[in-house]
């Protein structure tokens, strides 16, 4: 009796293991006549490869967007200080325009407006033209560092937009400048 018992126990786990791998779902597939077979694995692969790559392409797309906008603000950030009554540029002048000039090579979409400003001293028709002589130096020493003429302008504001509006020598020292505004 126990081996008949065993025996039906048996024949139920061979029924149900048999039946269990008889429910899986199969893949099957029709493909009309004529039609290429495509290996599935091998698509998905080409399909993960191509999204791989245009990931790749917008990550490089995005770091680029980031890097011209961090240049883009270095380039407009740092001004160039002059002496009192002067329109000379100074070494730190030149470098700090041969750092903008590299900036503007490389990213040639970019237009800049260059702006020349006087402290308050003086009186305002010999600011304006102070302020336009700065930027024209300023200008001018780009075009020499390769910079397309086309894609800048100068204008000048004399006395009329201080940086700091105190009247002493560290305030006047801020407000003579050439700034760079990208338009």
């Amino acid at each position: 009796m126990t081996s008949r018992w065993y025996f039906s126990v048996l024949i139920l786990l061979v029924l149900a293991l048999g039946v269990g791998a008889g429910c899986a779902k199969k893949k099957t597939t029709t493909t009309p006549p004529g039609a290429q077979v495509e290996d599935t694995d091998e698509s998905q692969w080409k399909s993960s490869s191509s999204d791989s790559s245009m990931d790749e392409a917008t990550l490089a797309s995005e770091a680029e967007r980031r890097a011209k906008t961090e240049a883009v603000t270095e380039l407009t950030s740092v001004t160039i200080n002059f002496a009192f009554d002067s329109y000379e540029l100074n070494s730190e002048a030149r470098s700090i325009l041969a750092l903008k000039a590299n900036i503007m090579r490389r990213y040639t979409d970019v237009r800049v407006v260059v702006e020349g400003h006087c402290d308050e001293r003086g009186t305002e028709e010999y600011n304006l033209a102070l302020g336009e002589r700065r930027a024209r130096a300023a200008y001018e020493h780009l075009v020499i560092l390769g910079v397309d003429p086309g894609r800048m302008s100068i204008v000048s504001f004399g006395e009329e937009k201080p940086l700091d509006s105190a009247h002493n020598e560290t305030a006047w020292a801020k407000n003579r400048r050439a700034e760079f505004v990208v338009r």
